[in-house]
């Protein structure tokens, strides 16, 4: 099914041309991206992504388009393709380039696409993946385009009949999954990796601990080793995409699933979005 696409200034086609063959984000996975959640037709947690896009694009020194422009070919794609409530995605790429890692000096191409909403799982069965997350590397913490890793690890899951992928870092920490963070709870407090684990800071997750925290519940920043996931009292997943959802398996070991903690929560956040679409 054809829907329109924002590119560099205009509405297109989907399955028109849209690139150079020289985009250096096709070439070297050079640029960065923010997948927002839509409900009623808006962008959610608009302020938070917009300023998460700058960050990652201050790491990689590259230029972003002012948020007003962003937007308003948000909004454009958003009433193109009649979304309600779904998915956006705003990507930015360093532009044609020479072939290599050389970034060209012409301006970064802008592409802003949407889809309908997609079911959400009750709970998630995940497995752990052999490869580790280098929290010391140039773009640790940085949601930039270069996903490979994360398809591959996703393959690895959905060939263990799990569908996510959870990475360890190199000290042998719990860190992240390929698209979303992880909680999990330790002696009735609810833990999530923190930035020195070398995870992608999500807004879903900044607006759980948030929550949690109002709640009075006991919800922190901890560094914690890889098997303390299976161990957990309970566990759960956030993203843009996902909200909050129940892990029910890790490897071989089942999960309650949802637990106590993990229903307030998720709860918590369906009120959130139903009162405030940018908090």
């Amino acid at each position: 099914m054809t829907s329109s696409v924002w590119v560099n200034g205009s509405l297109r086609a989907s399955d028109a041309p849209q690139l150079s063959a020289l985009d250096h984000g096709l070439l070297v996975g050079d640029g960065v991206f923010e997948t927002l959640g839509v409900y009623r037709g808006v962008p959610f947690a608009w302020t938070r992504h917009d300023a998460r896009l700058r960050r990652s694009a201050e790491g990689l020194r590259l230029a972003v388009p002012d948020s007003a422009l962003l937007r308003q070919a948000a909004d454009a794609v958003l009433e193109a393709n009649g979304i309600v409530d779904g998915r956006l995605r705003i990507t930015v790429t360093g532009g044609p380039s020479p072939l290599g890692s050389e970034r060209g000096d012409g301006p970064p191409t802008l592409i802003v696409a949407a889809a309908p909403a997609r079911p959400r799982r009750d709970a998630e069965a995940v497995v752990t993946v052999p490869w580790p997350r280098n929290e010391r590397g140039a773009t640790a913490g940085l949601k930039t385009v270069s996903y490979a890793e994360n398809v591959r690890a996703l393959a690895f899951a959905q060939e263990r009949g799990a569908t996510e992928a959870v990475f360890a870092n190199t000290r042998g920490e719990l860190c992240e999954a390929t698209g979303s963070n992880v909680f999990v709870v330790v002696d009735g407090v609810v833990c999530t990796p923190p930035p020195a684990a070398g995870c992608l800071l999500g807004v879903t997750r900044a607006l759980v601990l948030e929550i949690g925290t109002a709640a009075g519940m006991a919800i922190e920043e901890r560094t914690l080793p890889l098997e303390a996931l299976a161990a957990g009292e309970e566990a759960f997943l956030t993203s843009s995409t996902r909200e909050v959802v129940a892990i029910a398996a890790v490897d071989e070991t089942r999960l309650v699933a949802p637990g106590e903690r993990t229903r307030a929560l998720a709860h918590a956040f369906s009120e959130l979005v139903a009162s405030n679409l940018d908090p």
